[in-house]
């Protein structure tokens, strides 16, 4: 098996058998649902309080720079758009021929099922981008949009990018295991 086929087994396995899966029936509620109070979420335009509200569209995601110490528990809608844009979107911009976005011009969802449907269409760029890299392309320097990574392989970027998705989509399945057991 080549080092390209073991990362691509490695994130869809991961990805068919326990991330995505776990999404499966996630409800507007759900996706909404603030467990904490002063939670990061995904918010109607205007109705934030957070200091910088991220966002083309008519739903913001909520931030600050820095963060702040301790940071704010985040929502599943916060952690999906996390998720969609940084970890995937702006990287299949950077290298996958996707059109630029950052989280200043992303449309986030106001739904469960836009964001899901948004996930799958980052997931599926990401996925065949990857593959078309070849052993070759693993090689390769990743470049300066990749900041940190710039002198890495782009192997190095990808399995990060793994780490990335497994953490966050992680989170959104406790998010969801709390959401189900909530008491109030």
């Amino acid at each position: 098996m080549t080092d390209n086929a073991l990362l691509l087994d490695q994130i869809t396995w991961h990805w068919d058998n326990q991330a995505r899966t776990r999404l499966e029936g996630l409800t507007d509620d759900e996706y909404l649902w603030e467990p904490a109070p002063g939670a990061w979420n995904v918010r109607p335009r205007g109705t934030s309080t957070a200091p910088i509200q991220g966002g083309s569209g008519a739903m913001t995601i909520d931030f600050a720079v820095p963060t702040p110490d301790p940071p704010p528990v985040t929502t599943i809608a916060w952690r999906l758009g996390h998720v969609i844009v940084g970890v995937l979107a702006m990287r299949n911009a950077a290298h996958f021929g996707r059109s630029a976005t950052d989280y200043n011009a992303f449309e986030y969802a106001a739904t469960a099922g836009e964001a899901l449907a948004q996930l799958d269409a980052e997931y599926a760029t990401r996925i065949a981008g990857v593959e078309a890299l070849g052993e070759d392309g693993l090689a390769r320097p990743c470049g300066p949009a990749e900041g940190e990574f710039a002198d890495s392989s782009m192997a190095r970027l990808v399995l990060h990018i793994h780490r990335e998705l497994i953490h966050h989509l992680a989170e959104v399945a406790l998010l969801r295991d709390l959401y189900l057991r909530r008491t109030a």
